[in-house]
């Protein structure tokens, strides 16, 4: 079984981590079947966040009586030192447990610092100093505030998208938190869905020793397909380093990565599948993208207000509304 070490925090698991974002969307049996099974075969990081409904929930129905087994990451996108407060005692109280192994700034604009004026990252080592949380991290979409984040000395973890689309700035950031010793975990390793071969995500940031992949999982399958890579962990080869190659080229250009910082949009457009839907449906069974339910969304489109807001919140500073006019022009000639 490969495992993967989190920088200075001592923190050393398995290179499989849970991201538990979906079993928000599953019932509490299922969620729980999924999160027993991962900790009976082997998965020891279990990451959630305050934001994602029940999730936190669940692992504390699940996976209270193993607590001392696990690592948990939680996280708050409070910009608020009340709450901040309230989120950590939530999440605790949700998780069933006294303390969190990682505690994260949820996807701040801008890098949480000592006498910044928010308070925020005071708040952080008061936690710490109460026992509440044991490590301090930082997830973010944005690559100068991830730059900040690591090269500050302040924070233990970073979590960023990281995959086998991946540009060579991204590259450096995880070379670089490897020089400070700051661990770091892989956020969206299957690029929110673009991603359909597992074995060459998992090659790929096997390359990078200090990378902790955590894979979103929903469906039993999924999960069995990365816990097949406990004894068979996937290498990089000749024919996966040809095929990531061709993926890069079919993926060249500006594309959604589905993070979601656009939404919510004014005029009700669920921007982060439908700016990307041209994709989808080559790349996933199209039949699930085609429902009435699917072609309502599609053309809401048509509502656009062309205000701007998802452009001016876009951390890959996408031409969001045009983008969206093209998928809706695709997405018609896949109904014909």
């Amino acid at each position: 079984m490969k495992t993967v070490t989190l920088g200075n925090t001592g923190i050393t698991v398995n290179r499989n981590g849970f991201g538990a974002l979906p079993i928000q969307r599953i019932s509490v049996e299922e969620a729980g079947k999924l999160l027993r099974k991962a900790y009976d075969n082997g998965i020891r990081f279990f990451d959630t966040a305050r934001a994602y409904s029940d999730s936190e929930y669940k692992i504390g129905q699940a996976l209270a009586d193993v607590r001392d087994d696990i690592i948990i990451a939680t996280k708050t996108a409070s910009t608020t030192v009340e709450g901040f407060w309230k989120d950590l005692e939530t999440s605790l109280s949700m998780l069933k447990t006294d303390h969190v192994d990682i505690y994260q700034f949820h996807t701040p604009s801008f890098c949480p610092k000592p006498g910044d004026g928010t308070g925020l990252y005071e708040a952080m080592l008061e936690a710490k100093a109460q026992g509440k949380i044991r490590h301090i991290g930082i997830t973010n979409h944005r690559l100068h505030v991830a730059r900040e984040a690591v090269e500050s000395g302040l924070y233990e973890t970073l979590q960023f998208p990281f995959c086998y689309l991946a540009s060579e700035k991204d590259i450096e950031l995880v070379n670089l938190c490897k020089e400070k010793n700051v661990g770091f975990i892989c956020m969206k390793a299957l690029s929110g869905g673009l991603i359909t071969r597992s074995d060459a995500a998992y090659a790929y940031l096997a390359q990078y020793e200090n990378t902790l992949p955590i894979w979103g999982v929903q469906r039993e399958k999924e999960l069995d397909e990365f816990l097949s890579y406990n004894d068979n962990p996937p290498v990089m080869t000749d024919e996966l380093a040809a095929f990531i190659e061709k993926e890069h080229e079919s993926l060249a250009g500006d594309f959604c990565r589905g993070c979601g910082y656009c939404m919510p949009c004014p005029a009700g457009i669920e921007i982060n599948q439908c700016a990307r839907m041209s994709l989808m449906l080559r790349r996933a069974p199209s039949a699930a993208w085609l429902t009435p339910e699917w072609q309502a969304k599609m053309e809401l489109i048509e509502n656009c207000k062309h205000c701007g807001q998802c452009m001016k919140k876009c951390p890959y500073t996408l031409n969001t509304p045009e983008l969206l006019r093209k998928n809706l022009e695709d997405y018609r000639t896949f109904l014909k």
